[in-house]
Order: C-alpha cells, then structure tokens, then sequence
C-alpha cells in the first residue's frame, strides 16, 4: 500500500492525482475527504496546511502557534472534557437517547461546509460548550424539537478608541422572550479596514439574555477584551443558545470603528 510521500504526496492528493492512503491523521484535528481521489482538504499533514475561503481551495505552510496551550484554548478543552464525563456519569440513558435522536434529525456543517450528522454525544458537547464559556446552565435534556433555531440577522456598530460593541437585534425573536435563552458574542482584535472576513480568533465578549416578561432592549452594549482604534475595523461571532439546548449557527459581523 502506498504512503503519502511527505509533502509532496499532500500536494499531488490535492491536485487529485491517485493516492493510496493507509492512515491520515487524527480526525479531531482534520478532515479530509476520499471518493476515489482526494479532492477537498481541510487541516494540517507534514509542513503543509488545507484550508478554505470565498475563493475556494488553497494550501499553504503550516504555521505552529507561539503558545498553543493558551489559558483561553486550555478553559475550552476542560469544558469539553467535563461535558464528556457528564456525558457518561450524569446523563441518563432516556437524556442521552433524547440527544442522539435529536442528532440523527438534526445536521450541521462541519470545516469543509458539507452538511453532516454528527452523534448525540458530539451534539450535547456542541450544545453545551459556548453555554458554559458564557456562564450559562448546561442542558442536560435532549431537544424534542428537531432544528438549530433561528434568528434575525444582526449588526455592530463599534466606538473608537475603546471596546464598546454597539449590538443590534430584533427583540421580538423567540429566544429575546425566552428565559433561559441567551445571545453569546464573541469579538475580534482590530484588523485592517480593507479586511471582509475574518475567520478568527475571536474571544468571548458577553451576553445578551432572553427574557419571557421584558425582552432585551436592542441595541446592546458589550464591552469586548479588545479595543478598536478609529478607522479599523471590528468583527463579531454571535449565536443563540435556546432554552432547551437547541444552538444556531455562527453570524459573522463587522464594522469599522467611528
């Protein structure tokens, strides 16, 4: 059987020459498809890494983050863990039936934007994480109503010279008059004016939260952990969480400090 031939061997997959492929790598840290020959990557192999943008496809050196193991990424994969173990320990079996049965009704788009299934214990965690980085109540319920939800888009509006995030909503959404609900906004550090997309990082920012009696007034104020020189330009990653554990997809949004 075949290996990959190093670098090399990753960039003539790429190009869809025939490649016989043993073993990949470790599929929590990249994806890659095979159907007769590689032809969509995602992720790292060797010195070279896959990636995706508006402009489709494209490979470039692999870059090892400075601290890879920061506070920030290291608070993310113990939250992932403890929900692993209340996964296994804490959950009932009816609880975690619930989720795999929401699961199996439910897709999402995974890193190469094909829309998959994933499992019930994948979701719990994909549900649960962002709520518990946001101070929120884990969902140990599987939802019974089959969706991500949905909201109405978003805007910003950022204030130079400080952090202040200026964040406009509709207030008559489902989740702005649900209790238990909640708006998780994370912020980027500053960035070029002329820049339409950033993919990340971002950082949690703050809440907006759902209320049955008196909704959240729109706009909301939230003070991001950077700050915004006049002229650049600011992003923002907003989702909801429902009450009953149901999460949206990410809404990207930008605005140029004033």
């Amino acid at each position: 059987m075949g290996t990959l031939g190093g670098p090399l061997g990753v960039l003539r997959a790429f190009l869809g020459l025939p490649l016989v492929v043993p073993r990949l790598f470790d599929a929590g840290a990249s994806i890659m498809l095979v159907r007769g020959i590689l032809t969509t990557m995602s992720g790292s192999l060797g010195g070279i890494t896959a990636a995706r943008n508006k402009g489709g496809q494209y490979l470039r050196a692999r870059v090892v983050p400075v601290d890879p193991g920061s506070f920030f990424q290291t608070s993310l994969r113990t939250i992932f863990g403890s929900l692993s173990i209340a996964w296994q320990t804490v959950l009932t079996a009816a609880q975690r039936t619930a989720w795999d049965t929401y699961a199996a009704n439910v897709t999402v788009v995974n890193r190469i934007g094909e829309t998959v299934n994933i499992t019930g214990k994948n979701m719990y965690q994909r549900s649960n994480t962002p709520r518990i980085q946001a101070g929120e109540a884990r969902v140990d319920d599987g939802p019974t109503e089959f969706n991500l939800g949905s909201f109405t888009d978003m805007s910003i509006a950022v204030v130079g010279g400080g952090a202040s995030i200026s964040l406009t909503f509709d207030n008559t959404d489902d989740w702005a008059n649900e209790d238990d609900a909640v708006c998780m906004v994370l912020t980027s550090r500053e960035v070029a004016p002329t820049i339409n997309f950033f993919k990340g990082p971002y950082r949690f920012a703050g809440n907006v939260e759902g209320d049955a009696i008196t909704p959240p007034t729109s706009p909301a104020t939230i003070t991001s952990p950077f700050t915004y020189a006049t002229g650049n330009k600011a992003f923002a990653q907003v989702r909801i969480s429902r009450a009953d554990g149901r999460l949206s997809q990410v809404q990207r949004v930008g605005a140029i400090a004033s």
